[in-house]
């Protein structure tokens, strides 16, 4: 029960992130539309984008999740683990979204997935 939720944050966090991204970068929000005079618009707008409140439901299960998580093991094995969110985010960026990722990030995510699979044993 611990790894499936393990799997429900790591998989809603990077689905969320990765529609949070696609959704910013094709309707980015201004520097202007951010005045406090002007919120009730920008939050009506974001509202009908559909990625976007999908980003929010998966971001709340993601949290949820975590919490049930939590509930079942200990935090120094919670946090750590669901930083497998981070391998997946950046292959999906780099797939999906195009992203282009350098060797040093690849590196990165590469030492993050090592120390997941340490986790794991």
């Amino acid at each position: 029960m611990k790894w499936a939720m393990v799997g429900i944050i790591v998989g809603t966090t990077a689905l969320g992130d990765l529609l949070q991204s696609f959704e910013m970068k094709r309707n980015a929000v201004t520097a202007e539309e951010l005045r406090p005079d002007r919120w009730h618009g920008v939050l009506a707008s974001l509202a009908r984008r559909w990625p976007l409140v999908l980003a929010v439901f998966l971001m709340a299960i993601s949290f949820f999740a975590f919490m049930k998580l939590l509930s079942m093991a200990d935090l120094s094995f919670a946090v750590p683990v669901t930083a497998a969110s981070v391998v997946l985010e950046t292959m999906l960026a780099s797939l999906l979204l195009r992203e282009s990722v350098s060797a040093l990030r690849w590196a990165g995510v590469f030492s993050v997935a090592c120390g997941v699979a340490l986790l794991a044993m």
